[in-house]
């Protein structure tokens, strides 16, 4: 966990951001336009970020995924998150690894 911790905080590495949070960092003036055009926004960060705060999963969705097509990709520990946490896998492992380890260790 420490360690994980200390990775996601590495200025610049992106370690942890995700497609669209990529996007919003790197600040292209173009693909910010494209972003707040489908959110209906000003194409400027700070408001694209308030949009997205406001916008319903769905269209969250759709911009990460807009993101990725216009070539971000997520970082490690954004995909460690969506894969194992976010779908709820990884506490389900850990819960039958500390079982195993009472029943047999």
């Amino acid at each position: 966990i420490g360690f994980g911790g200390l990775l996601s905080n590495i200025p610049e590495a992106g370690l942890a951001l995700t497609a669209l949070e990529s996007l919003l960092a790197h600040h292209d003036a173009g693909q910010l336009a494209v972003i707040a055009a489908k959110l209906h926004c000003a194409p400027d960060v700070h408001a694209i970020k308030e949009a997205l705060a406001l916008a319903l999963p769905s269209v969250q969705s759709q911009m990460e995924n807009l993101a990725v097509d216009m070539g971000y990709t997520p970082g490690v520990l954004a995909l460690f998150y969506k894969v194992a946490i976010g779908s709820g896998i990884a506490p389900l492992v850990i819960f039958m690894g500390v079982g195993a380890m009472t029943d047999f260790g």
